[in-house]
């Protein structure tokens, strides 16, 4: 059975930081990423990685955000830094493995003062 589980989420302050973490079970993903949505809006891409490292990010985060994997752990890790109120929404793990995807429950991240 495939299961992606998120953790990490929180409140936090404008400016701060967060680390959300993703482990993997019952599969190797060729890639994985980081979506999110917030109310109302779709959910989007914030950054993906590859097996071999390969990384792409959302404009919106570039600079603040970094993605990595520890192939070894079969786990993925967003660092959030300089988090701002536009950050705040429900985070989603995806897992690619060729034409399959699977996505974690999903973990709240609020930026508010």
């Amino acid at each position: 059975q495939v299961q992606l589980v998120e953790s990490g989420g929180g409140l936090v302050q404008p400016g701060g930081s967060l680390r959300l973490s993703c482990a993997a079970s019952g599969s190797i993903f060729n890639a994985m990423g980081w979506y999110r949505q917030a109310p109302g809006k779709q959910r989007e891409l914030v950054a993906r990685i590859t097996r071999d490292g390969s990384t792409n990010f959302a404009d919106s985060v570039k600079g603040r955000f970094t993605i990595s994997r520890d192939n070894a752990k079969n786990t993925v890790y967003l660092q959030m830094n300089s988090l701002k109120p536009e950050d705040t929404a429900v985070y989603y793990c995806k897992g690619e493995k060729g034409l399959y995807v699977y996505w974690g429950q999903g973990t709240q991240v609020t930026v508010s003062s």
